[in-house]
């Protein structure tokens, strides 16, 4: 069994790239209950939270003796006309200065967050996204920078017939997100037993299969799902994060799991509660779990 590596993500904090997603707190605060949490990596959360210049956004995780695992990035990748990779290209430059090992992209469609309609998708669609993850891996790669694919709600790869596309189709890894995955149709705990070669990164959320119902059949809005607590600490929702945790450790995951409990602020939380209560739980949790694992 692999040591674990548990780090933090600003969404679980509500530090999200949606407009008008709540209150947004603030990096200083984000970092500083990080590290409360024994947590020594995070993900750099949405443009914005963090110094956009390399140098500013290594400046300020070394403040709070945070390193870095990477980041969410959203990008369109199924449009012939548009090329992704020079933004991707500015982007690896603050994955490198501050020692950065993976870029997590999502597919986006191209409209307002995650509740808009998705435009279809024809063979040649899904061959640009295939083009596009190779050249975006290889060019990360030459940097020495891992790219991962993040099956999400309201993209492009969001689907079980999404996820099969890019299993076949490219060798990318995949994030294993449990709460995307499911709501999108794809069974994490399998995907993990069936798939753990392909399994590059973890977001480990739990997740309240009563509301991710709602949202998979069209009932709810993402963002209403999120507010109305579609997210659990780990172990105190639905989803076996016990056996994703050690089929893939025991199959020789050494990637990172990372907290990311999404997450929506109305206002600032009081100095001893908000966000960091739930991610104190499954800190814990994923900790424990791991010990067991080790035997």
């Amino acid at each position: 069994m692999s040591t674990i590596r548990i780090a933090g993500a600003p969404i679980s904090w509500g530090v999200c790239e949606v407009p008008g997603w709540g209150h947004q707190m603030g990096p200083d605060r984000v970092l500083t209950e990080m590290a409360a949490l024994g947590l020594e990596a995070m993900e750099f959360g949405p443009l914005g939270f963090l110094p956009e210049d390399a140098e500013g956004r290594k400046a300020t995780l070394a403040k709070h003796n945070m390193s870095a695992v990477g980041g969410f990035f959203p990008v369109v990748l199924h449009d012939p006309g548009f090329d992704p990779l020079p933004s991707i290209a500015t982007e690896l430059d603050a994955y490198v200065a501050a020692d950065a090992e993976v870029l997590v992209l999502a597919a986006e469609t191209g409209l307002e967050g995650y509740d808009a309609p998705r435009p279809e998708m024809a063979e040649e669609n899904w061959q640009t996204v295939a083009d596009n993850l190779t050249r975006i891996s290889e060019h990360a790669a030459a940097r020495g920078i891992t790219v991962v694919i993040h099956p999400h709600a309201g993209t492009m790869v969001e689907t079980k017939a999404d996820v099969d596309e890019v299993l076949t189709r490219t060798t990318i890894p995949f994030c294993l997100d449990t709460g995307h995955m499911w709501i999108g149709g794809t069974d994490p705990v399998a995907f993990a037993k069936d798939h753990g070669d392909r399994v590059g990164h973890v977001h480990f959320k739990d997740v309240r299969l009563d509301i991710a119902q709602r949202v998979r059949d069209g009932e709810l809005s993402y963002y209403d799902a999120v507010t109305q607590g579609l997210y659990t600490p780990l172990g105190k929702g639905d989803v076996d994060v016990r056996a994703i945790t050690t089929t893939l450790l025991s199959q020789g995951y050494t990637g990172w799991f990372v907290l990311e409990q999404d997450n929506v602020m109305r206002e600032e939380p009081e100095a001893d509660g908000g966000p960091r209560v739930d991610a104190k739980d499954s800190v814990e949790f994923l900790r424990a779990v791991a010990a067991e694992a080790a035997g």
